[in-house]
């Protein structure tokens, strides 16, 4: 039987199963299982399914199973931020509460005489976004004060899924970055910071790196898929594996990760942690091998996955993306933009409303159709990809000559010659699951099917199709 491998990746709005594996250096993916992730409100806040996430992980090791494959390993990657507290037990404390909720608004304001963001960006080069996890933490340490004491343990969302499948607790390091409490150079917590904020220093545990060995599935979880395998730390940050799928022609590529969320920038040897880059806001995340994940992040497909959700709520059937895409193009002479940065759009009671209220508090043509909407949302993105490799080019002195989108927003052409467009640089779309294929890089790294991150890399451009748009 074919040597084979299991990326859990998971978004915040749907998870899949991936089987990887490789024969004369190609790669060949298959889809074993996919499922919808969602919030739910519970004691005042919108927290994630916790309970339903690791069930659906579970279940995706079965499917897996059931069809055939029995995986060497599997690593698990999901978005950043999020996080769970256990007690001594290894109990999980309180609500998982997204980062989409508003408990965060403020923090940033009152922790200011205790810790200036100036500090803060300086020693973790960690850009300012209101659901940080620091500022999550601090938001739970004045609402439930109780929770943080008795608490034994800090995982987040990946860490605690790992743990459910291998009773082995673990930090990983590309997604310990992302919390604003590790030490850009040092790479480790940073105590100074977790010390001025009152935080238990017990809680953050040793960081581990992509490629550890986490262990294997404990006895139920083996009993119940029907196999053992060794559960290996990939990018547990769905960016982190992302950038590591980007088949850049050269060094000159600006990587866009374009899901749920657009993450624009590039890899670095050393953080940017300058006064200019934080009022750009830009970020320093950890990634493979101690490269920094040089971005910005920008709001992404999340609007469009709104505004298709919702109007699928108001006729019964939502619409395809194909269906949105050409009312889109129908509409492709209407002006209206906002600011995809808006706070107003991270989890608004209706997306359609919020755009249309931005075009008009903006004094821009307010949309009047679903197609009109669809053309600012992608006006906006467009707009916003392009303001962000003017600035990452100021950041770094660099010219860059080509941009690199891998994810599912890669599928969408239209926004591609959009963004190619607006940006005046050629555009190189693939693969579309870029996220599944670096969990899978790591995995197979560490097995010795490729030798290193560049020979993965090359595979990739013999592996899948790579789309080019040219600037019109």
């Amino acid at each position: 039987m074919q040597t084979c491998y299991l990326a859990v990746d998971i978004g915040a709005s749907s998870g899949r199963h991936i089987i990887g594996t490789v024969e004369h250096g190609v790669m060949a993916l298959h889809e074993v299982y996919r499922f919808e992730n969602r919030l739910i409100e519970k004691n005042g806040h919108l927290c994630w399914d916790m309970e339903g996430l690791v069930q659906n992980v579970i279940e995706g090791l079965k499917a897996a199973h059931d069809a055939g494959y029995t995986p060497t390993t599997v690593g698990i990657d999901t978005w950043a931020v999020d996080f769970l507290l256990l007690d001594a037990d290894g109990t999980p404390i309180g609500d998982p509460v997204a980062y989409r909720d508003g408990r965060t608004a403020a923090m940033r304001e009152e922790l200011e005489p205790i810790l200036p963001f100036t500090k803060l960006y300086a020693r973790t080069g960690i850009q300012y976004q209101s659901f940080n996890t620091v500022y999550q933490l601090c938001a739970l340490k004045k609402e439930h004060p109780e929770q943080l004491a008795a608490a034994d343990h800090f995982l987040m969302v990946p860490d605690y899924l790992n743990y459910r499948l291998t009773g082995v607790m673990a930090n990983e390091y590309t997604n310990a970055s992302t919390t604003a409490l590790v030490g850009a150079i040092s790479k480790d917590w940073d105590d100074e910071i977790i010390n001025r904020l009152g935080l238990p220093r017990k809680i953050f545990g040793r960081i581990s790196t992509p490629g550890t060995k986490l262990g294997n599935l404990s006895s139920a979880v083996k009993d119940y898929v029907g196999f053992d395998c060794t559960v290996v730390l990939p990018a547990t940050h769905d960016t982190g594996s992302a950038f590591l799928a980007v088949p850049a022609r050269d060094d000159k590529a600006v990587y866009l990760s374009s899901g749920t969320w657009s993450l624009l920038g590039v890899e670095n040897k050393d953080p940017i942690t300058t006064p200019a880059s934080m009022q750009a806001n830009f970020t320093n995340e950890g990634g493979y091998e101690y490269r920094y994940r040089y971005l910005k992040n920008i709001m992404g497909l999340w609007m469009i996955q709104s505004v298709r959700r919702e109007l699928g709520e108001q006729t019964g059937t939502r619409p395809s993306f194909p269906e949105l895409i050409a009312a889109a193009q129908e509409a492709s002479s209407f002006a209206g933009i906002v600011s995809t940065g808006d706070d107003r759009f991270l989890a608004p009671k209706s997306m359609i409303k919020e755009v249309k209220a931005a075009c008009k508090d903006g004094g821009k043509p307010v949309p009047a159709t679903t197609g009109e909407v669809m053309q600012t949302i992608y006006n906006s993105l467009s707009h916003d990809y392009q303001a962000a490799i003017q600035e990452l080019q100021s950041l770094t002195g660099k010219e860059y000559t080509s941009i690199n989108i891998v994810g599912g927003g890669s599928q969408d052409m239209y926004l591609n010659q959009m963004t190619a467009n607006a940006t005046q640089l050629p555009v190189f779309a693939g693969p579309t699951e870029g996220t599944a294929l670096g969990n899978l890089m790591v995995q197979m790294i560490r097995a010795g099917e490729f030798k290193d991150l560049a020979d993965a890399r090359a595979s990739i451009k013999k592996s899948f199709t790579i789309l080019e748009c040219n600037p019109q």
